[in-house]
């Protein structure tokens, strides 16, 4: 087992396609390509890098702490009763356990996840 991973994102390891689930859709027409690059303690921590193209989805995180990173693109959060905040190429950000709101992809996104369920 290595102890130390390169999230290389021109070195990408096998993808995997998949759509939001029909309960989550708000708008649009996204499609999601994960391309995950390590798993630890028992599938309880992930990383690897996650792509969204454009259109609205519910985000729901229950239990989960995720950390981003954006590599390119544009993105919206809505978390409930708040006001929209924007996330470009650069930015990162937290989404707590308990955050619930409206993910907005506005330009194709790409980003590196971290998440801790």
């Amino acid at each position: 087992m290595d102890l130390l991973i390169k999230i290389d994102p021109n070195n990408l390891p096998a993808p995997k396609a998949s759509k939001p689930l029909p309960e989550r859709l708000v708008s649009g027409d996204p499609s999601f390509t994960t391309w995950a690059f390590d798993e630890g303690k028992e599938g309880r921590v992930k990383t690897g890098i996650w792509e969204a193209t454009p259109g609205e989805t519910l985000s729901i995180k229950g239990e989960i702490y995720e950390f981003c990173h954006i590599l390119d693109g544009v993105v919206e959060l809505t978390e409930d009763g708040k006001e929209p905040v924007t996330y470009r190429k650069g930015d990162s950000f937290v989404m707590k356990p308990g955050f619930r709101g409206v993910w907005r992809t506005i330009e194709t996104i790409r980003k590196i996840y971290v998440v801790i369920e």
